[in-house]
């Protein structure tokens, strides 16, 4: 099994911009509670995508039936723990925002994936 590593280093770097773009805006106009939300909010959407990327890395070269089951079990699993988190910290917007962010990034990289497979068998 070979280790995409690229993938991971997008999400990091996400996680830094978006990070360094909301510095700004949340020290000059939100309060301690909301710096602590929305870091909460980045790092739970961050391990929601780490794990999406660690899922298709176990399941891409199995068969297709343990490949949708490991993918769309997970992204339900998934789905609702975060959803277990939101109603956590229901005031937390920016988990929801990085989660969409980051679920994007992980269906265009199962795609990448897929293409490459398809192009190298």
């Amino acid at each position: 099994m070979s280790i995409n590593r690229n993938y991971p280093l997008q999400v990091c770097l996400v996680l830094v911009i978006l990070a360094a773009a909301a510095a700004y805006p949340v020290a000059r106009y939100g309060t301690g509670d909301m710096a602590i939300a929305a870091a909460v909010g980045a790092l739970l959407s961050t391990v929601n995508a780490l794990a999406g990327y660690l899922t298709i890395e176990y399941s891409f070269e199995r068969s297709h039936t343990t490949f949708l089951k490991a993918v769309l079990g997970g992204m339900g699993v998934r789905m609702v723990l975060m959803l277990g988190a939101l109603l956590f910290s229901i005031k937390v917007v920016s988990l929801l925002s990085f989660y969409v962010v980051y679920l994007a990034m992980e269906i265009l990289f199962l795609q990448k994936r897929a293409t490459s497979r398809s192009q190298n068998p």
